[in-house]
């Protein structure tokens, strides 16, 4: 079916549509600091995480999370649906906002990425735990609750962002052009 053809015969159509080809100028790609772009993600804890069942069915669910080192650490019930698909399919994406100011539409992070789910007695939960860390995520029983488990996500080296490394001004004048991503390869591992 042809997209004219379908809104013409359905009343949304009065005049024929032409297109004119224009030249425009690829939006130059924003790097903001890695450094910067860590910062802003252990200073958030809401995400959004993608998963996809067996039957290949996405899901999307809001996570809180906590940021430890390398990874992107979410509590959740292994009975969840976002854990059976990760427990199926370990390929996630996360989508991160990070609201600069009150009004509007947040800046973000996202990601893809792999998650291994980590029951509550695992070491590295252990450890980080006895370390003081996870605070927010086990600080209403999650560690004693039946069927609690934690999943750990890992940062890829490469982080896509949407409005970071703009001046507000900048990406209020020109939304098109704020796409960039960030190597956290070039992370100096001091956060700011």
């Amino acid at each position: 079916m042809d997209c004219p053809d379908f809104v013409r015969n359905h009343g949304y159509m009065t005049q024929t549509l032409t297109t004119q080809q224009t030249t425009t100028t690829a939006p130059s790609h924003h790097r903001p600091k890695p450094d910067e772009v860590i910062r802003r993600l252990e200073r958030r804890s809401f995400a959004t995480l993608a998963t996809v069942s067996p039957a290949g069915r996405p899901h999307a669910a809001g996570v809180l999370y906590e940021l430890e080192g390398d990874a992107l650490f979410i509590n959740t019930l292994a009975s969840s649906r976002k854990a059976r698909n990760i427990a199926a399919n370990p390929h996630v994406g996360l989508s991160i906002p990070i609201r600069r100011i009150p009004v509007g539409p947040p800046s973000s992070v996202q990601f893809q990425s792999t998650a291994h789910l980590l029951a509550t007695d695992h070491p590295t939960i252990q450890s980080l735990v006895t370390e003081g860390k996870l605070k927010s995520l086990t600080s209403h029983g999650e560690l004693d609750l039946p069927g609690s488990v934690f999943a750990r996500i890992e940062l890829p080296k490469r982080l896509l962002t949407y409005g970071l490394g703009m001046s507000l001004v900048a990406l209020i004048k020109d939304p098109l052009a704020a796409a960039g991503s960030v190597d956290l390869g070039e992370f100096d591992g001091a956060s700011a």
